[in-house]
């Protein structure tokens, strides 16, 4: 607590007396660009890994960073996400898990918690979909890999349930609204966004020009094509068409039939990216 009132003094004398003008702003309201949900995790700090600024993110927090399907519970997820979206106008939502959660490792041993942490056993039984669709598809898996694709799944699966509430599928459907799902690796401090078109969780920059600059990106392991979310039509516009191998060009189909071709990221071919964002198995 001491260090915490140390840390009161050091941010009215320091950061706020710099950005004064800034919080003189936000006093009169608040216009944050992104809705992001994550876990409520200690490690997490979604304004430090993406150096926002203050009042430019709208953050919900809970363990395992779960989004119960509409109308499953009345908690404060469901009104967090429609003031967002109807109040605040954000038309970009972002879904983030992180690497070695502590709710994910529950949640695979969900039976466990009934007795020790009830609440917590009541919470996590909100995942089922994940914990049943890892439990039958990855029986291989032991260790942090199963955490690891539990993870991933996770960030999927809430992806799916966001979609269920009206705010979401209207906006969705009037192209007014991107979703994304992020993993965040502790260890490394890097992100890793999902592609729907490669069904894998690469870097943002992946989509590269240039293959001898790929060497430096993580790797990530490849999902089955089991979570089509929708995507937005500004994703759509931006990737359409996009070839495998070079060059480096993206034809963007047109309504008419026609097409164009304009300067752009392309995909490594197929042997290239299952090295570069896979990695080896062996």
């Amino acid at each position: 607590m001491k260090k915490l009132l140390q840390g009161l003094e050091k941010f009215q004398s320091g950061y706020f007396d710099e950005h004064r003008q800034l919080f003189e702003q936000l006093s009169h309201g608040q216009k944050p660009r992104i809705l992001f949900i994550t876990c409520s995790d200690s490690r997490i700090d979604p304004n430090l890994i993406t150096q926002a600024e203050v009042g430019e993110l709208f953050v919900i927090r809970n363990a395992g960073n779960i989004i119960p399907p509409y109308g499953a519970t009345n908690g404060g997820e469901g009104a967090s996400i429609e003031y967002a979206i109807n109040a605040l106008g954000i038309e970009q939502v972002i879904i983030c898990g992180h690497s070695h959660c502590g709710a994910m490792k529950g949640l695979l041993k969900l039976q466990s918690l009934a007795d020790e942490m009830p609440l917590v056993y009541d919470w996590l039984k909100q995942a089922e979909a994940t914990r049943r669709l890892v439990k039958d598809n990855y029986k291989e898996l032991e260790g942090e890999e199963l955490i690891e694709v539990t993870v991933a799944e996770n960030v999927l699966n809430q992806l799916s349930n966001l979609q269920s509430y009206p705010i979401i599928r209207s906006r969705l459907h009037q192209g007014k609204l991107s979703l994304h799902g992020w993993i965040f690796r502790i260890e490394t401090g890097e992100i890793l966004a999902y592609d729907p078109i490669l069904h894998d969780f690469v870097a943002p920059h992946s989509k590269i020009t240039h293959p001898e600059a790929a060497d430096n990106l993580p790797s990530s392991r490849h999902l089955p094509n089991s979570h089509p979310f929708k995507i937005s039509e500004d994703y759509i516009r931006t990737h359409a068409d996009v070839k495998k191998a070079t060059p480096a060009v993206n034809t963007v189909a047109k309504k008419n039939g026609s097409s164009t071709q304009k300067p752009g990221y392309t995909y490594l071919d197929p042997s290239q990216a299952d090295r570069i964002y896979r990695g080896s198995r062996s």
